[in-house]
């Protein structure tokens, strides 16, 4: 089983999730995009813009929180 990462550390799970945000964001972005326009147009720097932030901001939320997945606290005894 693997566990979850510790304060300021990553693993492969992590990574994994990571690149399953990017995906989905740059899903939700084509919709998005097909919805406000009504032609299925495809921006790909919007959408890498979208994918490449969203998978960033996962990775330092993780980064940031410990293995109970509680945001910038110690890891408890």
């Amino acid at each position: 089983m693997i566990m979850n990462s510790t304060l300021f550390t990553l693993n492969t799970k992590d990574f994994i999730k990571g690149l399953v945000v990017a995906v989905l964001s740059a899903v939700v972005t084509i919709l998005y995009n097909t919805i406000q326009t009504g032609t299925l147009d495809f921006d790909w720097k919007q959408i890498g813009v979208m994918a490449l932030t969203s998978a960033l901001a996962y990775i330092m939320k993780n980064l940031l929180s410990n293995s109970n997945g509680l945001f910038l606290k110690k890891e408890s005894k």
